[in-house]
């Protein structure tokens, strides 16, 4: 399934529009001022992914479950990609190397230069995107998930079927 979603996603990444009008308008009507400001920093590839995700999050989960800062953690989960600075090429490479090593290499890379720098931002994007959510006035569930896309489900802290409903949608 992991595989098949990559591949998704790297031939989605190729297209270089972002979301419909209305689509982001229908996004910027989820996001407090400050996650709007980062939504908007999103590339356009990653904004039509999380716009996806987040319409199937909304509809897996409902109205009582689908709160504002379920859809902004939808929407707002890739966010610290942007910290990185890579295009699609340097993404499929990071990815490739996160998927061989172990994830803790991401700190050390991370304090280097150069590309490889980039690629060490790039597998850290969970916290990142936590950090910048945190500074940006995101409510506690909308960071945490940043946070905790990646981690198994036993290491979640937001509520089981939430974060199960946002693992399935962005997954799909």
């Amino acid at each position: 399934m992991r595989g098949s979603h990559l591949v998704k996603r790297f031939f989605g990444s190729l297209w270089p529009l972002g979301p419909s009008a209305s689509t982001q308008g229908w996004a910027d009507a989820r996001l407090l001022p400050g996650e709007r400001d980062l939504w908007r920093r999103m590339p356009p590839a990653d904004r039509r992914h999380a716009a996806a995700v987040a319409r199937r999050a909304e509809a897996a989960l409902g109205p009582e479950l689908a709160t504002r800062p379920v859809r902004a953690a939808a929407l707002l989960h890739d966010v610290g990609k942007v910290a990185a600075g890579l295009g699609t090429y340097g993404r499929v490479v990071a990815t490739l190397v996160g998927g061989m090593t172990h994830r803790r290499y991401a700190e050390v890379w991370a304090s280097t230069r150069g590309f490889t720098r980039r690629v060490g931002l790039y597998l850290d994007h969970g916290r990142l995107g936590a950090d910048m959510l945190s500074l940006a006035g995101s409510e506690a569930l909308t960071v945490s998930w940043a946070r905790e896309h990646h981690l198994p489900d036993a290491e979640w802290t937001v509520p089981a079927p939430i974060g199960a409903a946002l693992k399935a949608a962005d997954d799909d």
